[in-house]
C-alpha cells in the first residue's frame, strides 16, 4: 500500500475508536438530570435552607429589597436558599437580554443576585441598577471591588469579592452565571432539584451559544462539539468519573463545597477558570455534573471571524498548559484526525489510488455523521458537517496564534485586561 493509503487508514482508525470508545462523546442526550427526590428541608447535608435576608446596603454595595422567593409559606421553606454571582465587565451590550431573565426567576425558595461590577467603563452597574428597577423580580446588590490584586484573573477576582458577599447571607447554594447569559424563568428551580436530588455539589450546563451569523454557524457548534471530544459529558457524570470539567457560564455550586475546595482562591490565576473549578471541586470530594443546556442561552454575538478568534485564542494554549510538546502533538492530531481525511480521498482518486480513497472517504463519513447531532442540537444544515475539517483548520490556526501570543508576551486578553503569563489550572 501507498504511504497515503497508510495515513487515510490510521485516520480511519482514529475515528472508529473516537466514536466507539470516547465516551460517545458525539451524542448531545446528556441533559440536566431530573430529580431523584424534590427539596425536603434543605438537601439533607448542609442543614436547613434559609438565612439572613441582605441588607440594604453593605460594602459600598447598591441593592434593592430584601432576599425572597416565588414561593409562599412552607413551600419556600423546603428549598435551599441560593444567592445568583453574576461578574460583569464592559456588558451594558448583553446586560438588558440577560439580567431581567435572572430577576425574573420563579424559584420557590429564597433567592438573590450579587452583580460584581469589574471595573466596567460603559455604565455597566448603573444600567444593572435601572434594570432591577424596572423589571422587578428578585433582590439586586451591585458591588465593585476595584482591580484585581497581583495574581488574579479579572472574572475570579470579581467572584471572589462576590462571593465573599453573598457567603455572609448564608446561602446553601451559589449559582455563577456570565453576564452574557439569560435563563428561562424555571432554570434556577431545575439546577437545585437536580443538585439536591441527585446529591451534586457543582451542576454545570453549556449554555447554548448564539448561532446567527455565517461564521457562528460554522465556528460556534464547532467549539462545543470538540469541547466534549476533549471532555467527553458521559466520563464526566460517571460515579467513577475519567474526566473532569464544568461550564463556567452556569455552574451551580454547593456552598460548602465552595469552601472545602478554597474556590477561588486555589484557581485565582486559572484563565481556563470552569475547568479549574472543577479540578478542584473534585479534588474536594465533590461529585460533578455536566451538561449541555435547553433553558440556558448565551446571547453574546460573535458577528465576525475576528471576534471568535479572539475568544478562541484567549485560553487555546492555556489548556495546553503552554507546554509545546503538547501543542506539537495537538497540531499532529488535528492534522491526521481532520485534516488527512479529505485530502487522501482528494488525493486518493486523483491518482487511481483505491485503497486512500476508500479510507479517507470513511473516516470523512464518520466524522461528519459524529458532528450531525451537534448540528441538530444548534439547529443547523446538515450539509454543514462535510465543513468539519475547515473549520478543524481555523481552529488549528488559532491555537498556535493563541502560543505565539504567549511567547511574544502578549498572552490572554479580554476586556482591556492581558494575562502574559497565566496558568491553566493548578493541578495541585
Amino acid at each position: 500500500m501507498s504511504t497515503l493509503a497508510w495515513f487515510a487508514l490510521a485516520s480511519l482508525a482514529v475515528w472508529v475508536w473516537l466514536l466507539l470508545g470516547q465516551g460517545y462523546f458525539w451524542r448531545t442526550d446528556q441533559r440536566l438530570p431530573s430529580a431523584a427526590r424534590g427539596p425536603a428541608g434543605g438537601s439533607g447535608r448542609g442543614g436547613p435552607a434559609g438565612g439572613a435576608a441582605f441588607d440594604e446596603r453593605a460594602g459600598g454595595a447598591a441593592s434593592r429589597g430584601d432576599a425572597r422567593g416565588s414561593g409562599q409559606g412552607g413551600d419556600a421553606e423546603r428549598w435551599p436558599r441560593v444567592a445568583v454571582v453574576v461578574p460583569a465587565r464592559d456588558e451594558a451590550g448583553v446586560l438588558p437580554l440577560s439580567l431581567p431573565s435572572l430577576l425574573a426567576q420563579d424559584y420557590p425558595g429564597v433567592a438573590e443576585v450579587v452583580l460584581v461590577d469589574d471595573g466596567s467603563t460603559d455604565g455597566t452597574g448603573a444600567l444593572a441598577v435601572e434594570l432591577a428597577r424596572r423589571c422587578g423580580g428578585l433582590p439586586l446588590t451591585v458591588v465593585s471591588p476595584g482591580e484585581p490584586e497581583p495574581g488574579w484573573t479579572g472574572k475570579l477576582w470579581a467572584l471572589r469579592h462576590g462571593m465573599a458577599l453573598a457567603r455572609a447571607r448564608g446561602p446553601e447554594f451559589l449559582l455563577l452565571t456570565d453576564a452574557d447569559i439569560a435563563h428561562e424563568p424555571d432554570s434556577l428551580r431545575l439546577l437545585v432539584a437536580a443538585a439536591v436530588g441527585n446529591e451534586l455539589d457543582l451542576v454545570s450546563q453549556m449554555a447554548r451559544l448564539r448561532v446567527a451569523s455565517p461564521w457562528e454557524r460554522l465556528v460556534v457548534p464547532a467549539f462545543v462539539y470538540f469541547f466534549a471530544q476533549l471532555y467527553p459529558f458521559r466520563w464526566i457524570n460517571r460515579k467513577r468519573p475519567l474526566a473532569t470539567a464544568a461550564a463556567g457560564g452556569c455552574a451551580l455550586l454547593r456552598t460548602e463545597t465552595a469552601v472545602a475546595a478554597g474556590v477561588p482562591e486555589v484557581i485565582r490565576q486559572a484563565v481556563i477558570d470552569d475547568v479549574s473549578l472543577a479540578r478542584a471541586v473534585r479534588r474536594s470530594g465533590g461529585r460533578i455534573w455536566l451538561g449541555l443546556a435547553d433553558r440556558v442561552d448565551s446571547v453574546r454575538p460573535y458577528p465576525g471571524l475576528g471576534e471568535l478568534w479572539r475568544m478562541v485564542t484567549r485560553s487555546a494554549y492555556a489548556q495546553l498548559r503552554h507546554n509545546p510538546l503538547l501543542l506539537l502533538g495537538t497540531v499532529a492530531g488535528l492534522v491526521l484526525v481532520y485534516m488527512v481525511p479529505p485530502v487522501t480521498l482528494v488525493a486518493g482518486l486523483a491518482g487511481g489510488d483505491g485503497v486512500a480513497a476508500w479510507a479517507g472517504g470513511a473516516a470523512w463519513a464518520v466524522m461528519a455523521g459524529t458532528y450531525l447531532p451537534m448540528l441538530r442540537y444548534y439547529r443547523q444544515p446538515w450539509w454543514l458537517a462535510p465543513l468539519l475539517p475547515f473549520t478543524a483548520f481555523l481552529y488549528l490556526l488559532m491555537t498556535v496564534d493563541s502560543a505565539v501570543r504567549h511567547y511574544r508576551g502578549v498572552g490572554a486578553a479580554w476586556k482591556g485586561r492581558t494575562y502574559a503569563r497565566p496558568e491553566a489550572s493548578p493541578e495541585r
